[in-house]
């Protein structure tokens, strides 16, 4: 321990819940002079003990907690066994796919540190100023815990910077990652780039999601007794595509922004042997419109757009993009047709979620039945004391 943080008369009240983020306006005073990423106590105004946690001088979020045990002992032997447990709790994915989330945050009691697993390849990011203090006794947990020797790290999100890190990318341990590493996802195997693709290189928190779309798929071929036509909206490699197409889908329309995503999925398409395909290139919100303007009309639609909101001060301006693409998209679909619309904005909460999209079908003047609502997979687990961790949210509409 290198200091203390003294937290403001009141502000106890969220740690003594077990949040396990302080921000700087809760912070009375800094005693002692912690360095960046040193663990410190965090106490009461009272001088109440109330967790250990990584010190962000420079952050809006000051302090990340790794532990509300006083008697615990923050040091590398601690942190390696929590790196090894999150693994272990992963273990039964292995089953249907090499493609996991081995460690998820503050969900793993790892305020910051996120790792994924890519058949051989691990994958890590370095997200808060305790993880990267921590770096080497973190990544040689996950190597160790893990068996593979191969940690390629992809620190260059925008949360790194907000703790006043700046970007890494790079080897850490072993050799350089293949340009392409293939996977395997439910049976359909997919190709993920590592060094550029978005996040660590694949959406593996929507895994699930696109199994439902596959099953999806099926049901709605079998009940139509015909072939079913899928659109796939910000389709990045066309996992949904894939998905659709793996159920039956006799036609599936997937569009993206990205040239380079795109010809990544149409390679992804080729190495699973669907020819069902049409990739196009263009701005969604345009794309759907005009679409509607053709007459076109799908039995399945799959919204997955990128982050809309990425702090409270965007909330507005993302609950009308969402609205909008949820409205065209609606307008698609075809009487008894299934919609699938997500969203990964942490600042748009479920209830907020659920509010635009049923705006979006009362301007749409369509009838929906929601069938269930949607979120990241059990590799991405939610702690219950932290519900900022419920990024990814999504709701099953089908028009009746």
């Amino acid at each position: 321990m290198q200091g203390e943080l003294i937290l403001k008369p009141g502000k106890e009240r969220s740690l003594l819940r077990r949040h396990p983020w302080v921000y700087d306006t809760a912070v009375a005073r800094v005693k002692g002079k912690p360095e960046r990423g040193a663990t410190v106590a965090v106490r009461s105004a009272e001088g109440r003990f109330l967790a250990w946690a990584a010190f962000a001088p420079d952050a809006t979020l000051r302090a990340r907690c790794w532990s509300f045990v006083e008697s615990e002992r923050i040091d590398a032997a601690w942190l390696a066994a929590r790196v090894a447990e999150a693994v272990a709790r992963r273990a039964a994915l292995a089953t249907d796919t090499d493609a996991v989330r081995l460690v998820f945050g503050e969900a793993d009691r790892l305020p910051g540190f996120v790792a994924d697993r890519y058949a051989e390849q691990l994958v890590v990011q370095l997200q808060s100023c305790g993880a990267e203090a921590w770096r080497d006794v973190l990544v040689d947990a996950l190597a160790q815990a893990t068996g593979r020797g191969n940690v390629f790290e992809r620190s260059d999100s925008a949360t790194r910077n907000r703790e006043g890190l700046p970007p890494a990318t790079g080897v850490l341990r072993g050799a350089e990652p293949a340009e392409r590493i293939r996977i395997s996802e439910h049976g359909l195997a997919l190709l993920v780039d590592v060094r550029r693709g978005h996040k660590t290189g694949y959406y593996v928190d929507q895994r699930d999601n696109r199994h439902l779309v596959r099953q999806l798929a099926g049901q709605a071929g079998a009940r139509l007794q015909r072939p079913v036509r899928a659109l796939n909206c910000f389709c990045y490699t066309g996992g949904f595509s894939l998905a659709a197409a793996a159920g039956g889908a006799a036609e599936v329309l997937s569009i993206d922004s990205s040239a380079e995503a795109l010809a990544l999925a149409a390679d992804n398409a080729a190495l699973n042997a669907q020819a069902v395909h049409g990739w196009q290139q263009a701005d969604v919100f345009e794309a759907l419109r005009a679409l509607r303007e053709a007459g076109r009309q799908f039995e399945l639609v799959v919204l997955d757009p990128p982050k809309f909101a990425s702090t409270h001060h965007h909330v507005v301006r993302a609950a009308r993009a969402y609205k909008d693409i949820t409205l065209n998209a609606l307008r698609l679909l075809a009487p008894g047709g299934e919609l699938l619309t997500f969203s990964c904005s942490g600042a748009i909460s479920v209830e907020l979620f659920q509010k635009i999209v049923a705006g979006a079908v009362i301007d749409a003047g369509v009838e929906c039945q929601m069938l269930q609502r949607l979120a990241a997979g059990s590799d991405h687990p939610l702690l219950m004391t932290h519900p900022e961790g419920e990024y990814l949210k999504g709701l099953h509409l089908r028009r009746v």
